[in-house]
């Protein structure tokens, strides 16, 4: 048996207004054609699914589409929600879809059976079992946590986790003893490298949590959330698969892939991953108003779509005269079919500068997350380095909070 472990597609992302659709569209293309080569049984996809709580029409076409492309194949499809996913929008063809080999967790069950996925060969035999846990909210800890009290809301959300996990464990000890089984996971892992695309929910507070709380039982962990592929705790069973596109010039350099996991006499062989091709590159171009143009003007590739670029003007003095130059250059490469400029800035190394200064050239407070605005807030405040800290870790319990009210 063949699993293909994949998370964060985040359908209806848009880089500074531009639409990633193209990049994801190719990216499913390929994902049905490795799965028709690799002959894979069960697909597994840990989590945000979409990039909004609510998406447009288009998205949920994109998203039904590439389902009817695959329901053909004859896999098992195993789906959860992630923290950018809306529950009601993920659940709301279960029926359908479960009569049709995927099944779907939205959210958090109360019933934690429900959340247990059975994956049967040919004979009818169980051969599998899928541990389909989607996010985790504040009200889905809670609901385990009544008689318990504890010093922080930290320690709640990991003692939170541990323990939906942990029951899912002995169901599986009790009910399929000596079955192969996989947990799947959308959530915040100790140690990881993260990018800024991720939404900073658990992020930066010490809600991360260590990868002892998945139980022995289990043994692969299929994460979602944190875009960059990595392993846990150096245990190669434990592992992020990553986003398949760069959702941020921060991934620029991030290798992106899927990965693939053999079960083989009941036993699964280490995870190979494949990397997914590079449709298109991230380039940001750095210098004065000559350099940016020498770079600019030299720049080819040979990827399937244009170049998604970010400049940054550093000049010595401010003039509103090279504020003026370098936004006719940019303008002048705006045509190119090689590259799409998506934002610029000047720095200024002396001179005056305002407020305005804390956006790049053409950015609107609608383009930037509120954790992005808070952060350039607080910097025009004489705030220490221990205080900043503190008042973004609250900043971000606080809007945990409200975006789970939200969903």
């Amino acid at each position: 048996m063949k699993i293909l472990h994949t998370a964060d597609w985040h359908i209806g992302k848009a880089l500074h207004k531009h639409s990633l659709e193209e990049e994801m569209l190719l990216f499913f293309m390929w994902l049905i054609a490795l799965i028709k080569k690799e002959e894979v049984d069960v697909l597994l996809v840990s989590g945000d699914i979409f990039d909004l709580a609510n998406p447009g029409a288009k998205d949920r076409e994109i998203y039904y589409k590439l389902l009817s492309q695959l329901i053909p194949l004859n896999i098992q499809i195993v789906i959860t929600g992630g923290n950018h996913d809306g529950i009601g929008v993920i659940n709301a063809p279960k029926e359908l879809l479960t009569s049709l080999n995927i099944s779907v967790i939205g959210g958090a069950k109360d019933n934690l059976e429900e959340e247990l996925i059975e994956i049967r060969n040919d004979n009818g035999d169980i051969v599998l079992v899928i541990a389909a846990v989607p996010f985790l909210r504040d009200r889905d800890l809670r609901s385990l946590q009544k008689d318990k009290q504890y010093d922080s809301r930290a320690e709640a959300i990991k003692e939170g986790i541990a323990s939906h996990y942990g029951q899912l464990a002995l169901i599986c000890s009790e009910k399929y003893k000596g079955i192969p089984s996989i947990a799947m996971g959308h959530l915040f892992a100790k140690g990881v490298s993260s990018s800024d695309s991720e939404r900073e929910i658990h992020i930066g507070n010490a809600a991360a949590v260590e990868s002892t709380i998945f139980p022995s039982e289990f043994d692969y962990i299929a994460l979602g959330h944190i875009h960059r592929p990595q392993i846990i705790s150096k245990n190669e069973f434990i592992r992020y698969s990553g986003s398949p596109i760069s959702l941020s010039f921060s991934e620029k350099e991030d290798k992106k892939g899927v990965l693939l996991l053999k079960l083989e006499n009941g036993k699964f062989v280490s995870p190979k991953f494949i990397d997914v091709p590079k449709q298109r590159e991230l380039k940001k171009f750095t210098g004065d108003h000559h350099q940016v143009k020498e770079k600019l003007t030299a720049y080819k590739h040979d990827y399937r779509l244009p170049s998604l670029v970010e400049i940054e003007f550093i000049e010595k003095e401010y003039s509103s005269v090279r504020l003026s130059e370098n936004a006719t250059l940019v303008s002048e490469f705006q045509d190119s079919t090689d590259i799409i400029i998506l934002k610029s800035r000047t720095n200024f190394s002396t001179g005056t500068q305002d407020t305005s200064d804390l956006f790049t050239s053409g950015e609107n407070i609608e383009d930037l997350s509120p954790t992005d605005v808070f952060i350039k807030r607080m910097n025009l405040e004489e705030i220490d380095e221990l205080k900043q800290k503190e008042l973004k870790e609250t900043f971000l319990e606080l809007l945990e909070i409200v975006s789970a009210e939200e969903v």
